[in-house]
């Protein structure tokens, strides 16, 4: 672009913001847009920014070359988003790089009707497939119902993945979930669901070790023995305390030595 077309572009510039076009502006112009040519695409990159609306309502909207070199490459990109190159067999890399580049140019251009539809895949797989898939128990051709309702649930895989230890299963005392460590029942602050805690909780561990979860009975059990375990210590420990007790009444109850001072026979 010249300076005489660049003065085109500014008077078609002038009809949208009203700028007094002048011989100064349309040499900046054609300096800063020498590559570019005064096309249709050029005046439709000018309306597409006057079209849109600017982010504060009351700001003026001014046109710069950049704004017109922008628009107009995404114009112009637009034509090639469907485009496909059209080999030829036996064709050179130079023919290649030749047609390739005038496909480009005729469709970026508008000369050419840009592509409208998107290639897709052809074909299905082939039956000697089908019948190792189904040998292998799969099934092929699986219909997919239109109900999302209907369709067959898929587990999470998160549901699925297994880790070791008890933090690879859903606690029961607590509801943690896989991966997190168990919750303290008092909240504070910083954890307002419950302080983790540095052990999981029993009921977690024994679910991770697979063993069946305590009924009634068995805590009842778990209960008595615990409440015989702590009255066999409290008797063993009032044993040891009698016991000190009677020492000390003993050693009280010896009464003090006399000292007896002898006479001296040599007196």
């Amino acid at each position: 672009m010249n300076s005489d077309e660049a003065a085109i572009l500014l008077g078609y510039c002038a009809a949208f913001d009203n700028r007094g076009p002048s011989v100064v502006a349309a040499q900046a112009w054609g300096a800063a847009l020498h590559d570019v040519p005064l096309d249709q695409d050029a005046k439709d990159a000018i309306a597409a920014y006057y079209t849109t609306t600017p982010k504060d309502p009351n700001q003026r909207l001014w046109i710069l070359p950049h704004h017109v070199r922008t628009l107009r490459s995404k114009i112009r990109s637009a034509r090639l988003e469907n485009f496909q190159y059209e080999p030829r067999p036996d064709e050179t890399t130079g023919e290649y790089l030749a047609r390739y580049r005038g496909q480009v140019q005729a469709i970026a251009s508008g000369r050419f009707p840009a592509p409208t539809g998107r290639l897709q895949l052809e074909g299905a797989p082939s039956p000697d497939f089908m019948r190792e898939l189904e040998a292998r128990g799969w099934q092929g051709n699986r219909p997919v119902p239109d109900d999302e309702d209907a369709a067959i649930p898929r587990p999470r895989l998160a549901d699925t993945v297994r880790r070791p230890g008890p933090l690879g299963v859903v606690c029961p005392a607590c509801s943690a979930e896989l991966g997190r460590p168990c919750k303290g029942p008092v909240a504070t602050a910083m954890h307002p669901l419950g302080k983790p805690l540095a052990k999981p909780h029993t009921a977690r561990r024994r679910a991770a070790a697979g063993e069946p979860e305590a009924d009634s009975a068995r805590l009842a059990a778990e209960e008595d023995r615990v409440r015989e375990a702590s009255r066999l210590a409290l008797a063993r420990i009032e044993a040891e305390q009698a016991e000190r007790e009677a020492k000390a009444a003993a050693e009280r109850a010896i009464p003090d030595a006399e000292i007896v001072e002898e006479e001296n026979p040599d007196e």
